[in-house]
Parts: C-alpha cells; structure tokens; sequence
C-alpha cells in the first residue's frame, strides 16, 4: 500500500448547470442556462452532482464531476494574450487552485473541505469542445488541450465546500505543474 500525499488547494468555484450550455448546439450558439457558482455542492456516489446536467445519467457514470486548474486556463490566457478568463465559461463542475491533476488518472483519491470528505476516482482526461475559441478567446481550444482537468465518478458522496480543502492522493502531485499541458498522442484526423 503507497502513502498517502496531501496537499492544500483552494476550491475556487463549484458550478452546477441543470442543462448543456454547448453540447449539441453548433447552429444554435451557446444556450443560456441558468448556472450556479455554489458556496457548496452534495455529491452522490455513483451519480455526481446534484442539479448538475450529469446527475444520475446512465452514460456519465464514471464521468459525472470534471475537475479543473485554474492554473490551466491563467496559462492558457497568458499564452494567448488573452484574458483573464472567466472559468465558468469552461463549464468544468469543481474549479482548483494549487493541483496537477493529470497524475490521478485511475485513481481514487479525496477532497476534504468545509469538515467534509469526498472520494473521487479520476477516469479520463476532460477534453475541451470547440466552444472554447469562441467562449473564450481564439485559440483557447487547441491551447486546452492536454489541461482540460479530469472527469471522475463520486465513489464516496459528501458535500464540497468552497475555500480551503485538502486533497489527498496516493500519487504524487507537482502543483507546480498545475497549468502545464500534459503530453498528447498525436490525433488520427486530418
């Protein structure tokens, strides 16, 4: 069994969105839902957020809360000339400072905040949509790839709170990092 590493993060911002905001919208243009900036949000294992668009779909299981470095997208920015961002228009559930999050993908690992605790397991890289040249400045897609966060399945439910939390992995974490992309394969398409 490997030793736990833990590491103090910030959770800056927690969105809940009933509804899709880009997917499926290509003609139509971003669709004005009503999205929460929550002090605080309930996780149900199995299912995800509650509220949120993924709640308890089938197909979302294992990828129901995406979770995201603000570090991303201030390098992202940074790199465009751009910014700075609004990290809600990246439409990512749990918004982190101050935590590389690629190393915890296929693991389970938790956040502690408010006196509460959540078991997460990372599954796959969320990878961004096209919405973001638009939504946030041209180039923002390409410049996501590779630091779009992670999607993960609740394991254990609980509540997460805004501000200070502890996330403790049983990885190691370079929060140096935290706004680096990550190595991509080469895509297949032209």
């Amino acid at each position: 069994m490997s030793a736990d590493h833990r590491y103090d993060v910030e959770v800056l911002h927690l969105l809940v969105s009933p509804a899709h905001a880009y997917f499926g919208r290509a003609r139509e243009g971003a669709a004005d839902v009503p999205t929460t900036d929550a002090d605080h949000a309930e996780l149900v294992a199995g299912k995800g957020i509650v509220g949120d668009r993924f709640y308890g779909k089938a197909a979302h299981m294992d990828a129901a809360v995406t979770l995201f470095a603000v570090e991303a997208l201030e390098s992202m920015a940074a790199e465009l000339g751009a910014g700075p961002f609004d990290p809600l228009l990246t439409r990512r559930n749990v918004v982190l400072r101050g935590v590389e999050l690629a190393p915890l993908l296929g693991h389970e690992f938790t956040l502690e905040s408010g006196g509460d605790t959540v078991r997460l397991k990372a599954g796959r890289p969320a990878h961004p949509c096209a919405w973001m040249d638009e939504m946030l400045a041209p180039g923002a897609h390409k410049a996501m790839r590779g630091r779009g966060g992670v999607r993960c399945q609740v394991i254990t439910g609980g509540v997460l709170h805004r501000g200070p939390a502890v996330l403790v992995s049983p990885v190691p974490l370079d929060p140096a990092k935290a706004g680096d992309a990550n190595v991509l394969r080469p895509s297949r398409l032209p």
